[in-house]
């Protein structure tokens, strides 16, 4: 192993071992006393066979394995829309290898693209809790030996991973949907936003830019948190081995999720081959978590989604190990933000297959993990392929296209290209991968927001036209739920542009899509939690340096002191914001997972 990533993993481990060890006692007691179907009562097991007549017979004979279903599907958000005829689909492939399955039940799945830059934006962090709490009741029945997690996008696979976690002693399966085809590209698409920001496009051309590049069920193609959640079931080894890219509605998608029904009958509680979620999520595959988006330069969600997640299976990551991380491991893909090609060019230059083979061969991935379909991840850097009719692997081969995939060994860049920055404004996480070198340290006067709104107002009438370091305040877990604020990239890139230098200094989010504005973000403590952020005044300079990894306000202490902290923002009410009333008021801070659920929890 590579040394730097083994001293990250040890220290994991070590810091881990007491939540740890309580989570494989919960998982080892729970398999020990599960209220299964051997020892539900008779009405209990009525009802449960009663909405399946065809499969009731097997079901009452229970030889073989009941897999529950849990499903995101809808048909308003493109990458879950492929997952309508999947249950029926599936509980045909069951039926071949002697197990039943049902659809425990449907996990709600919002879509940021739908809401981005509006009320409903300030859910979509805590839908991921709200997903994770409904993947417990579709599991709390007692009626499942495994379970398929039909899943694919932003918050959805994080939500579905931490809800199945405290259901650790069953075998579970990742089912991916795949990525739409490519349309018009990621660069047109940006380019045509840019115009429009400035008023040299209107809003029919606009729409039609956006409908050409967002035109047909999956994935969006671009590299963003949706898809960066599949490159990390990949090296987690919770998918069956490269079903992260392929695209819906072809026979290799197809013969995949029918591989996925077999290997989770074939992994069971009563198998020679028993492989519980519990024990394939452990500190190594966390590790490969934060070793892959590194490594391909993925979304910044993923340092609150990773460690929200471990927590939920007992472990503990934080920002300074993905900084440690950052600094050791290679940027092996340049896929868009990060470069120009989509996830289709990726897959098709080697992807995943390609990335793991190398990532294992240079030490920078844990081999020794247990996956769903193998003794350890080496499955994983085969590359699947259709031999007639049968599901079979191959060699992954050389990368197909050099600027989209390189070897470790002549990487894009030594490093992962995520920093955490420290100063009197706070603690954050910036990603530069995309950023151009003379770009990772800005120094300019503050112009300070509350509203993500404001700042492309003031964008349209002039105001910003300058050196400018904009800060949007009170867009933490606790204020506003924590909304993404990808709505400022065109405005920011237009700034940039001109040739002015442009950052962004938050307590929010930024897209997964974020690119070539340097951004502070996730800045802990937040505004309304007595962070400094709350304290920057317009006009105070604001050095972000991602080279020394620092981030400050150039105010001394004293005057600092003598500030007043801002009044926050009335709580946010309509769309729905009121209800989760409860979610910000107990969320965590953003460096251990921005989670209401776990804020507390013995976990």
């Amino acid at each position: 192993m590579n040394p730097a990533v083994q001293a990250v993993t040890d220290r994991i481990i070590a810091r881990s071992q007491p939540s740890r060890r309580a989570y494989l006692d919960l998982i080892e007691r729970e398999r020990d006393t599960w209220i299964g179907r051997p020892r539900l009562g008779c009405a209990n097991l009525a009802h449960a066979y009663a909405g399946t007549p065809e499969d009731r017979a097997a079901m009452r004979d229970g030889a073989g394995m009941n897999i529950g279903i849990v499903t995101s599907y809808n048909d308003m958000l493109s990458a879950h829309a492929v997952y309508y005829r999947y249950p029926e689909q599936m509980k045909v492939w069951a039926r071949e290898v002697g197990a039943t399955a049902q659809v425990a039940g449907g996990v709600p799945a919002m879509c940021d693209g739908v809401t981005q830059g509006y009320p409903g934006m300030e859910l979509s962090l805590f839908s991921r809790d709200t997903i994770a709490l409904s993947t417990a009741v579709a599991l709390s029945h007692g009626t499942f030996e495994g379970a398929a997690l039909l899943g694919i996008c932003d918050k959805i696979v994080p939500g579905l991973l931490m809800g199945a976690l405290r259901f650790g002693h069953l075998p579970m399966v990742m089912v991916p949907g795949g990525p739409m085809p490519s349309g018009l590209s990621n660069k047109e698409k940006a380019a045509v936003r840019e115009r429009f920001a400035v008023g040299e496009a209107g809003r029919e051309e606009l729409l039609e830019a956006e409908i050409g590049a967002y035109h047909s069920q999956g994935t969006c193609t671009f590299y963003g948190t949706a898809n960066t959640n599949q490159m990390m079931m990949e090296v987690m080894g919770l998918h069956m081995p490269g079903a992260a890219f392929v695209n819906p509605g072809t026979k290799l998608r197809q013969a995949l999720t029918r591989a996925a029904v077999h290997r989770l009958a074939a992994i069971g509680t009563a198998s020679d081959n028993y492989r519980p979620l519990g024990l394939c999520v452990d500190e190594k595959a966390i590790v490969n978590a934060a070793v892959g988006l590194l490594a391909t330069g993925g979304s910044t969600n993923h340092l609150l989604h990773v460690p929200a997640i471990a927590r939920a299976a007992g472990i503990v990551i934080d920002w300074e190990d993905f900084d440690r991380l950052s600094a050791a491991v290679p940027l092996l893909a340049r896929v868009y933000p990060n470069g120009s090609a989509d996830v289709n060019a990726f897959e098709a230059a080697g992807g995943m297959p390609y990335v793991i083979g190398e990532l294992l061969a240079s030490g920078h991935l844990h081999r020794d993990i247990t996956t769903v379909a193998g003794d350890d991840l080496s499955a994983y850097a085969s590359k699947p392929v259709l031999d007639g009719d049968a599901l079979a692997w191959a060699p992954p081969g050389a990368s197909g296209d050099e600027t989209i995939l390189r070897p470790a060994a002549a990487p894009f860049s030594p490093d992962g290209g995520m920093r955490i920055l420290q100063g009197n404004v706070g603690r954050a996480c910036i990603k530069v991968s995309a950023v151009e070198r003379e770009r990772w340290i800005v120094e300019a006067p503050a112009r300070v927001f509350d509203d993500q709104l404001d700042v492309i107002e003031a964008f349209k009438s002039g105001e910003l036209d300058r050196d400018v370091v904009v800060v949007v305040r009170f867009q933490g877990p606790r204020a506003n739920g924590m909304p993404e604020l990808h709505k400022l990239t065109p405005p920011l890139g237009v700034l940039q542009n001109r040739g002015h230098k442009v950052a962004l200094v938050t307590d929010g989010r930024m897209s997964g899509a974020s690119g070539k504005v340097p951004c502070a973000i996730h800045v802990s403590p937040e505004a309304l939690g007595g962070g400094n952020i709350g304290l920057i005044r317009d006009g105070d300079v604001v050095r972000v340096d991602a080279v020394a990894g620092t981030l400050d306000m150039l105010v001394d202490a004293e005057t600092l002191a003598a500030r007043e902290r801002p009044a926050p923002p009335p709580a946010p009410s309509g769309m729905g914001r009121e209800l989760f009333g409860m979610f910000r008021g107990q969320a965590d801070e953003a460096e251990k997972g921005a989670s209401a659920m776990l804020a507390g929890a013995m976990l």
